[in-house]
């Protein structure tokens, strides 16, 4: 099993500029963002990147750009899921062909599968590339829980699906794969609130949408519970959580993007149809950036 990945990777957001084309200068200064906060991996079209919104020839744009500024820095993910078998299997070769290292599948959504019909995407995109493959599990926009017994068994049945990203937001699921599953797939949790418990508990790395406004701040908290220090870490992380929070309690997408623009760093709105955060959640956040000196770690 592939042990590429570890620690923080940013699942990074998708900038476009003023008529809502892709930016790409934009995309490339977060991609040097997160690298020169120290995470260690980056991700192309994830939830965070909009990629629902982008069409097929964007996300491949989005990708080759990723790719092509990393410059083997980092290890680049890209997620390549889509509502269809085919679909998904275009995007992995493409990813695949342009130097991605790991790919990141989303479950179909939109239309609600079963478990077998769920797992038999997932096999034919994997044995479709060479690439290791990661499982994505977003149940809440999904419709579908890949729960730890089934993501066990996919990974002992083909050989690259290496990862898992649960984002189910259960810390008992996420126990369960880390424990019972760990000699077959590396779990990686995609949930921010559950950045902490999940390093204290032993998973291999975490994807945060917040590590676009904090990486230096989450590979903290990585680094010191990697050194045993949980002291530290926990007090970096009450540190950090209460902006955390605060973008987790607003809409997301547009809670990173007023984040970024409060600190310096605008990327541009959510695309539409999704709304611009509303001006008291903005306030809100931007007391917070003030109150936990966030600026002048980026000064």
């Amino acid at each position: 099993m592939s042990s590429q990945l570890s620690g923080v990777l940013t699942a990074l957001a998708t900038p476009f500029t003023a008529d809502g084309l892709i930016d790409e200068s934009q995309l490339r200064l977060l991609v040097d963002r997160s690298i020169d906060g120290g995470v260690d991996g980056v991700v192309a079209c994830g939830s965070t990147g909009e990629f629902a919104a982008l069409s097929a020839d964007e996300r491949r744009l989005v990708v080759e750009t990723v790719v092509e500024h990393t410059a083997g820095r980092v290890p680049v993910v890209a997620q390549t899921g889509a509502t269809s078998t085919a679909e998904a299997i275009r995007l992995s070769r493409h990813a695949q062909d342009c130097g991605a290292d790991v790919l990141m599948l989303i479950t179909p959504y939109y239309e609600p599968l079963s478990l077998p019909e769920t797992t038999g995407y997932f096999s034919a995109v994997a044995e479709a590339v060479e690439l290791p493959v990661m499982l994505y599990n977003y149940p809440s926009a999904t419709g579908v829980n890949l729960d730890p017994e089934t993501v066990g068994k996919l990974a002992r049945e083909v050989e690259n699906i290496q990862y898992i990203k649960d984002s189910s937001g259960d810390m008992g699921q996420a126990i369960q794969l880390i424990h019972r599953h760990r000699e077959h797939i590396t779990t990686i949790i995609g949930s921010d609130n559950l950045i902490l418990a999940a390093l204290t508990e032993g998973a291999t790395a975490v994807m945060a949408g917040t590590a676009n406004i904090l990486p230096r701040e989450i590979v903290a908290v990585r680094r010191a519970v990697a050194a045993g220090d949980f002291a530290t870490a926990q007090a970096e992380w009450n540190r950090i959580y209460p902006l955390i929070d605060a973008i987790l309690s607003a809409p997301f997408v547009p809670a990173i993007k007023a984040t970024l623009a409060a600190l310096g760093h605008p990327i541009g709105t959510p695309r539409r149809p999704t709304a611009d955060l509303d001006a008291a959640r903005v306030a809100r956040i931007e007391k917070l950036i003030v109150e936990l000196q966030i600026e002048a770690a980026y000064a």
